[in-house]
Parts: C-alpha cells; sequence; structure tokens
C-alpha cells in the first residue's frame, strides 16, 4: 500500500526541495508500511488513512531536514567525530527516524516513555538496516549521555521539553520544537537561561495547517543565526 504513496512522496520532497537517493526514498515508504502495520496491534497513531499519514507524518517531519541541515552547518559535534541528535516523545518515530534517514551522518535516538514505541523504533532500525538509529525505553530526564541536538513534535510545552532534556544537551548543543502555531504564550514563559534564537515558519506540502520549528539554546550556548 505504502508504495502506491511514491508519486505524493516526491512531489513534497520536490516542494520541500529536498534530493533523496531512491534508496531513502524506498525507506521512507517501506518505514510508513510498518507504521501501518504494527498500529493494527500497538496504535502507534491515531491516524489510519495513508494519505493522511503521508502528509501528516512523513511531509511534516521532511519538512525540518533543510532547517536542521542549515543549523547544523559549520558547527562542531560536541564529541567531535559526529553529530548526535535526541528525539523525546518520539512515538512511532516522528520526526526521529525521518532525520535518520535523510541525514545517515547524524546518530539519531528516539526515546520514549512507551516501551511498544520505542520497540518499534528499534525494529524499524533493523528492518530498514539503519545503523545510525536506535529506539530506547526512558524517561528523557534521567538520561545521562549528551546530545547536540534534542528534538521534540508535539510532546510537550517548551518549559517542560527544556528543564526535562535540559541535562541532556550538551553544552553548545539546541533544542528543535516542532510545533503548530507560534506559541507566543509557551515562548514567554521559557525557564531561565533558556532562549529562543530563531522561530521560523514552515510550508509542508499538501498540509493546510500551520506549522512552525522553535530554535532554542542556552543563554551559555553557540548560536547560529537564523536568517
Amino acid at each position: 500500500m505504502s508504495q502506491a504513496l511514491a508519486p505524493g512522496l516526491r512531489a513534497g520532497l520536490s516542494g520541500l526541495g529536498l534530493s533523496l537517493t531512491e534508496r531513502q526514498v524506498g525507506q521512507l515508504l517501506d518505514f510508513l508500511g510498518l507504521i501501518q502495520k504494527w498500529n493494527r496491534v500497538y496504535n502507534l497513531t491515531a491516524l489510519r488513512d495513508p494519505e493522511d499519514m503521508l502528509t501528516h507524518h512523513l511531509l511534516d517531519s521532511l519538512a525540518v531536514i533543510g532547517p536542521l541541515r542549515e543549523q547544523l552547518a559549520g558547527r562542531q559535534p560536541a564529541d567531535g567525530h559526529g553529530f548526535r541528535l535526541l528525539d523525546v516523545g518520539s512515538g512511532a518515530g516522528l520526526p526521529g527516524v525521518v532525520i535518520a534517514i535523510c541525514c545517515p551522518d547524524i546518530a539519531v535516538t528516539c526515546v520514549d516513555a512507551v516501551a511498544k514505541k520505542a520497540t518499534f523504533v528499534q525494529q524499524v532500525a533493523i528492518t530498514l538496516g539503519l545503523g545510525n538509529l536506535q529506539g530506547l525505553h526512558a524517561r528523557v530526564e534521567r538520561l545521562e549521555e549528551c546530545f547536540d541536538v534534542i528534538s521534540s513534535r508535539a510532546f510537550a510545552a517548551l518549559g517542560d521539553f527544556t528543564a526535562w532534556s535540559r541535562a541532556a544537551l550538551a553544552p553548545s548543543g539546541i533544542w528543535l520544537a516542532m510545533k503548530g502555531r507560534r506559541p507566543d504564550t509557551e515562548l514567554a514563559d521559557l525557564p531561565p537561561g533558556v532562549q529562543a534564537f530563531h522561530v521560523e515558519q514552515l510550508q509542508v506540502p499538501g498540509l493546510e495547517a500551520e506549522r512552525c520549528l522553535i530554535w532554542l539554546k542556552t543563554l551559555s550556548g553557540e548560536l547560529k543565526p537564523g536568517p
């Protein structure tokens, strides 16, 4: 069924200005197929219609790839070797799995407090041959590793998101929060020491809804200004 969505996916990639290999396109479609398969038993997502899943899940997540690449350009990973990204409350692996597919040079960890969701991501990594992806069953507050980027998609208010994950953020790391409308109230209520340094609107092909990215850092962190 997911192969029938290939034309829509390719059109969406073109609309987003993304160029992927045939293997990556195939992995994205296979990922969508795995969500559909597991959804029958594990209820990973409320969406069931394949076309809705394409726009609301895949294309919505793909919209962050360009901005993420721009933010990482010119930056140095904390460990001096490669960038590490933590996707918090990843659920079905959105956007973490999509980032792992599109950015093989980034090591992606999808953490979720629900075991079945972390297990699903781990199975996706095995099935799609994604050596840079892992699913982790844990609470983000208890993680001891550090990451260059910490992302979330409709996970929590910005204050809670940054507070819960702050210990896992590398000293020069950045947060990436996917939101619908610009969350002005949340931005006004950020905890001390956390700053939103860039807010950008997203245009998701085929999705008639507001989307934006909030980029945040600690006040002592390095800043790559947005356009």
